[in-house]
């Protein structure tokens, strides 16, 4: 039974239902695109597609659900749509269409006898600051002007809000010193202003001057100092805030996130009366980002056994600690769930991401798989496969790989480079790994990092070429870092150079006295050689220095 049929019977009880009141109160019932239908079936047969009144409900619902397209549809059936109804149309452009297709609903409704009010251009404001469109969000700026509402408080604060987010922080004080009357939002607005300026100096005067603080006010200080690293001082902030919410949590978590410092940020995700979903995100992005997988998988079960949805950020981060963790049948999991939860694999960071997840855990053919049904393959992606391809023992392929990324126009970065270099290493290709090594430098002019240093170490290394290792590492720039000295020990462990060998471990014994690879490698060297006193005695050094052998030591 529809919508409408299930509602109307109880009306008839109760006498001859008024069709508008009931149809108002259908629009508030509605559940789905389906439900909106069937209203406006009840719409179209009691005539009522001209009643400016019920259709602007109708839009608003209409708007509620993301449909503009629907919205647009019924509302061009209006003959004369009245302001009311003009401002629910703009609003759902502004909201989920284009600033240019925005623009162009607004002169059609300057093109008809309808004037803007100061209902208009708030949206029409907030569009155009989404998207920094500074020369559009002037020109509306100038309409404001022309139709005489500039001292409205919600159009001045709109207008405080734009120049802010765009970085005209000049235009944004002369209209907040203007205003006669300033709320709340009008302080807020200035205050986010100077964060998202980077002058927190201007943002605290503001704040402290403020007479009389909200919610939003509070979050916004808190986050400036988390944005500048002041975790100290947005922590003192957070303590002394009268009313918190959400967003004051999630803003600190993602602060004490980014610093890794997990355990603060635990602790006050235990402690918020509220979770939704963006700070259960917080918390298991910052638990991947900081390698710590299994927390982050722990944290997603917590979630889901409390019937919490996830949504396409939760899951990418929870894709990123699969592929961390490298369990096959996890990552299977992650991946049908996506699928069957009708997850958008049309956006290219939630493809990119299974891609990655898949490739890295080993399913190679379904991360071949999405990443050839991609309609266009971003740098990342290509990435990801190529690690992966490297990972599992597939250099030549990745190289390959990499080789039609160039080939289709794709610009590589220098985290792409590290990706190809790595290939080469695992693959034992020499001669491509110094192409690519000289080409980002002078191709794309790239400077080589450390990282890519050590990559060709460990690809000179592998391959046999000690000495060739050696002076690149004693050609680089910048201090070479444990990385690159690891690699070269762990060749030299592998073609039983013992003389290169000590030089080598002697190095990394000054850059980590504490680490017991170095010390396990030189070892090994010796005991492949047959020189078990000197094995004995690099033991003895270990056990004086209170270092343990940790399993698993690599350096690649």
């Amino acid at each position: 039974m529809s919508l409408p049929s299930r509602c109307s019977g109880a009306l008839w009880k109760c006498g001859t239902p008024d069709w508008s009141l009931f149809i108002s109160s259908l629009l508030k019932a509605c559940r789905t695109i389906r439900n909106l239908e069937q209203v406006h079936t009840l719409v179209i047969r009691k005539g009522a597609e001209q009643d400016n009144l019920l259709i602007t409900q109708f839009i608003c619902r209409c708007n509620s659900f993301s449909n503009i397209g629907y919205a647009t549809s019924v509302f061009d059936r209006v003959c004369q749509p009245n302001i009311y109804l003009w401002n629910s149309i703009i609003k759902g452009y502004c909201d989920f269409s284009s600033v240019s297709e925005t623009i162009t609903i607004f002169n059609r409704m300057k093109s008809s006898e309808v004037v803007p009010d100061e209902f208009t251009f708030p949206s029409l404001i907030k569009a155009c600051s989404g998207v920094s469109a500074i020369r559009k969000g002037r020109a509306f700026h100038g309409s404001i002007v022309r139709y005489g509402i500039e001292t409205d408080i919600f159009v001045s604060t709109s207008l405080i809000d734009f120049y802010g987010k765009c970085c005209e922080i000049e235009c944004a004080r002369k209209i907040f010193d203007g205003m006669s009357h300033r709320n709340e939002f009008s302080w807020t607005a200035m205050i986010v202003g100077y964060v998202t300026l980077g002058d927190l100096a201007a943002a605290v005067k503001l704040f402290n001057a403020m007479p009389c603080r909200n919610p939003a006010s509070w979050n916004a200080m808190i986050g400036g100092y988390v944005k500048f690293g002041d975790l100290t001082t947005a922590r003192k902030l957070f303590d002394q805030m009268p009313e918190r919410n959400v967003v004051s949590f999630t803003s600190l978590i993602c602060g004490y996130a980014k610093a890794g410092d997990m355990a603060s940020a635990r602790f006050l995700f235990d402690q918020s009366p509220v979770r939704d979903i963006v700070l259960w995100s917080a918390l298991i992005s910052g638990y991947a980002q900081n390698g710590q997988p299994n927390e982050a998988v722990k944290i997603f079960l917590e979630m889901h056994s409390k019937n919490v949805r996830p949504d396409e950020f939760v899951m990418v981060s929870l894709m990123s600690a699969c592929s961390q963790v490298g369990n096959l049948e996890l990552a299977k999991w992650v991946d049908s769930y996506v699928v069957q939860n009708a997850m958008d694999l049309c956006r290219a960071h939630v493809t990119a991401a299974l891609i990655d997840m898949n490739a890295k855990c080993g399913n190679l053919e379904r991360a071949s798989c999405l990443f050839e049904e991609m309609p266009r393959r971003d740098l990342f992606s290509y990435c990801s496969m190529i690690q992966g391809l490297s990972i599992h023992g597939l250099g030549a392929k990745a190289v390959r790989l990499f080789s039609r990324m160039l080939d289709e126009g794709m610009t590589p970065d220098d985290v792409a480079f590290t990706v190809v270099l790595n290939a080469c290493s695992h693959a034992g290709l020499v001669e491509d790994g110094c192409l690519y090594f000289n080409s980002m430098k002078n191709d794309y002019s790239i400077i080589p990092s450390p990282d890519h240093y050590a990559c060709m170490v460990d690809l000179l290394g592998r391959s046999g070429e000690l000495k060739a290792a050696y002076e690149l590492i004693k050609s680089m720039p910048m201090e070479p870092h444990a990385g690159a000295w690891g690699a070269l020990l762990g060749a030299c462990r592998l073609h039983c150079d013992i003389e290169l060998g000590e030089v080598v471990a002697s190095r990394l014994f000054e850059l980590e006295p504490r680490s017991a690879g170095s010390y396990v490698l030189l070892s090994n060297i010796y005991a492949a050689a047959d020189r078990w006193l000197d094995v004995s005695n690099v033991r003895n050094l270990m056990r004086e220095k209170g270092i343990r052998k940790i399993p698993g030591v690599s350096w690649i």
